[in-house]
Parts: C-alpha cells; structure tokens; sequence
C-alpha cells in the first residue's frame, strides 16, 4: 500500500524536527555535575583535575572527545574494566551531562619533570621525527596542546604517566579504537614516548 505524498511528507517533517530539538537540546550541567559526583569523583577529583598520575585529567576536555571515550568504554570497543563498569551504567543523556559539565571545568597547569628529555620531547611534538615518517602531534592537538573540538582531545597539562601509559597501549594494540594513533604510537621507541609525554605534560 503506497502512502499519501502528504503523509511522507509530514512524517519526513516530523522526524528532521526531532532530529533537530535532539542536536539543539541542551546537556543539564547540574545533572552532570552530580553524576560525576557520584560516579567519577574519587578517581577524577571534584573538579576533573585528577591528583593520581594513572589517572587521566578531564577538566576543560571537549565533549565530543569524553562522549566517544565512555560510549567505546561501555561498549568494549576500549578496553578497561573499571571504566566499563562505570560506563555501562550510564545512558547516553548522562554521558552527555557529565561531559558538558566537565568541558565548563577549567583544567590545571602541569610541569614538565624531566629536564633531560624535554627539548626531544618539544621536537617530537612541534615537528615529529621525518626521516621516520612520525607525524608532529601539533598538527593534531595543536602548539599549545588545546586539541581541536571534536576531533583531536585537549593533551596541555595531563599527566605524564597517564600520556605514556596510553601511548604505549596504541603501541602493542592494548588500546586499539583510534587507528591513527596506533599507527603513530607505533613508531615511538620508550624513551621518545616518555620524552613527548613529560613534554606535554608542561603544556599551557
């Protein structure tokens, strides 16, 4: 039985309208502000500025970035125990929430500790390694390590136990939901990971 054109029509109109009021309808800080209280907070700290270097800082992260982490850690497509069981708690308007709530968070500065290292770290990370074809993390997370909305996450002031840990979870496929930097990762021998991620660690 074939519809009315008007009758499509309509119900074209109607799912692009809910479309919309879904893409326009505003994350409930409050809300996320208490779930992170909940949930997050003996991990993350009050305010998304973890203190344990394991521990990854959240505050002032874009959104989109935090969304994408906890729907992969919900559905396994990250591996960590711990987080899915945090995750999988979690519907997608409290993803949503907590990630609004946690962008608005301002994030802490870091220090680079290891004086050593720092200089190849800041060239690996301004201008990458050429002759082996490892790509400048800038140009993804920009000079300042602000990252690019919705695309590359905030890196400036995370810890640099954190920064390795992942970076070598790319390397040996550990953490595999971001092909781009498994294939970067890839490159990087211990030191030159250490050195990036103390470097970034100092970022502002």
């Amino acid at each position: 039985m074939k519809l009315p054109v008007s009758l499509l029509c309509a119900a074209a109109a109607a799912a692009l309208s809910f479309s919309a009021h879904a893409q326009s309808a505003k994350p409930d800080l409050a809300k996320g502000a208490a779930l992170f209280g909940q949930v997050c907070v003996a991990c993350h700290a009050a305010d998304g500025n973890s203190t344990t270097p394991v521990n990854p800082s959240l505050a002032q992260q874009h959104p989109e970035y935090l969304v994408k982490q906890l729907s992969e850690f919900k559905s396994g497509k990250r591996d960590n125990a711990i987080m899915k069981g945090f995750a999988g708690s979690l519907s997608d308007d409290d993803m949503r929430n907590i990630a609004y709530w946690l962008t608005e968070q301002k994030a802490k500065t870091g220090f680079a500790q290891d004086k050593d290292l720092v200089r190849l770290g800041e060239r690996i990370y301004r201008g990458g390694v050429a002759d082996r074809q490892i790509a400048a993390c800038a140009g993804c997370h920009s000079p300042n390590g602000a990252g690019i909305p919705s695309q590359y996450p905030r890196l400036s002031g995370q810890h640099a136990e954190y920064t390795a840990t992942q970076l070598k979870a790319f390397r040996d496929g550990t953490r595999n939901n971001n092909a781009q930097m498994t294939g970067v990762a890839a490159k990087l021998n211990d030191r030159e990971i250490q050195a990036v991620s103390d470097y970034i660690a100092g970022l502002r």
